[in-house]
């Protein structure tokens, strides 16, 4: 990467750069993630102009809180819309960006699964314009567990998604670069499609606010989960082990904040688990949490939980987790222990699904706050290792070479 680098700055070219990212305050999913990599571009040597082109929101007028100099915030296509792809590309032609740089996964599009699909041309269609493009992608459908995000309900229908999945795979393959961010997925993509243009491309972490230290003694545990719920993350994990807690530990005062909203695939999962779990005091359901409260959100925590079933991905939980140096409780799932082992982070265990596995984890930590505190510093470290900031660097080094095979 050094030696990129270096010739980049020897090599460069003044460029225009469209990012085709959700960017709060849309609540797309990789909102966050956006946010971080766009800003980390601004006043970067070599780049003249930055595009965002993002959905559309009821009210577009909402960009400018998060508006920054340097940024060109364009709502051009629509979440469910049909036509995303054809918008951006119209927008990319009236833009004459020189470079595309495009975050995706697989629902960046749409929750139906048409919309979805035909947003994910926007590779090919880049192709056919002829600008060089760069996509980083977040999940494949090779390792994910189709019926637990609420994308199958039959064998038929998971047979049919995950066609449906490697054309799409395909579309997408077409950008002149497409990083994933797990080497396993490197491996999985390039011995089944045969390509060339896949490499692996870290996560990032984002900016390191100060750190804040947990008491040794502490008067409340507060334990946070954060993310879309009701598919591969449940809270009904958490709030049982919360139970089993406080039987296990009467004079110690426990909380469970549940932040973020429901998975678009199973509206109202969230009123549901309030129903059912009615009778809990202790916990805070805080809904959408806007990018100006996040930091709130991880300080006050005690724990990051991760009541997940599966992964789709590397987790930017995890790395904001790193990023506020709190410790975290895992399930034990092989990409998710990947991940954590590959960039550095660490934390407690717990069988999936599993109340009182969870539980256990919980009360490990506790009981040996020196094993929390080692964790907390791992993850703090971890998060210092690849700045968004030198990532940026890195698209900017690929897109000269890029920009310099144009014809």
């Amino acid at each position: 990467m050094a030696v990129l680098l270096k010739y980049w700055h020897a090599q460069q070219y003044i460029m225009k750069i469209a990012f085709v990212s959700p960017y709060p305050p849309s609540q797309v999913t990789l909102n966050e993630y956006g946010y971080h990599l766009i800003r980390s571009f601004i006043a970067k040597p070599g780049v003249d102009e930055i595009y965002v082109l993002t959905n559309h929101l009821k009210d577009n007028s909402q960009y400018s809180r998060y508006a920054a100099e340097g940024i060109e915030i364009i709502p051009c296509w629509n979440f469910n819309g049909l036509f995303s792809f054809l918008q951006i590309a119209k927008q990319l032609r009236k833009l004459k960006a020189d470079v595309v740089i495009m975050n995706l996964q697989f629902m960046t599009f749409g929750e139906g699964k048409v919309p979805a699909a035909l947003g994910l041309l926007t590779p090919w269609m880049c192709k056919l314009l002829g600008i060089p493009s760069i996509v980083i992608l977040h999940n494949i459908t090779e390792t994910v567990k189709l019926d637990t995000i609420g994308m199958a309900g039959s064998k038929w229908k998971e047979n049919l998604f995950l066609w449906i999945g490697k054309q799409l795979t395909k579309f997408i393959l077409k950008a002149d670069i497409v990083g994933l961010t797990i080497s396993q997925y490197v491996d999985i993509i390039r011995n089944k499609y045969k390509a060339k243009n896949v490499v692996l491309l870290p996560h990032g972490n984002f900016e390191l606010p100060e750190r804040s230290y947990l008491p040794e003694v502490m008067d409340s545990i507060n334990l946070m989960a954060f993310g879309k719920f009701g598919t591969y993350k449940k809270v009904e994990v958490l709030l049982d082990a919360v139970k089993i807690l406080e039987q296990q530990y009467p004079n110690q005062k426990f909380k469970a904040t549940i932040a973020g909203t429901d998975n678009p695939n199973v509206k109202g999962y969230l009123d549901r688990v309030k129903e059912k779990y009615c009778t809990m005091q202790n916990v805070v359901y805080t809904g959408y949490v806007p990018e100006e409260k996040v930091e709130s959100i991880f300080k006050e925590s005690t724990f990051v939980i991760f009541p997940y079933t599966t992964t789709t991905g590397s987790s930017g939980i995890l790395h904001q987790a790193g990023s506020y140096a709190r410790a975290c409780i895992l399930p034990k799932i092989d990409d998710l222990e990947r991940v954590v082992e590959e960039e550095g982070y660490g934390g407690a265990y717990f069988e999936t699904d599993n109340a009182q596995s969870l539980a256990n984890a919980i009360a490990h930590l506790m009981e040996h706050p020196e094993e929390r505190q080692k964790y907390e510093n791992m993850n703090y470290a971890a998060a210092k290792g690849l700045p968004m900031n030198e990532l940026a660097e890195w698209y900017l080094s690929h897109a000269t070479q890029l920009l310099k095979k144009k014809p």
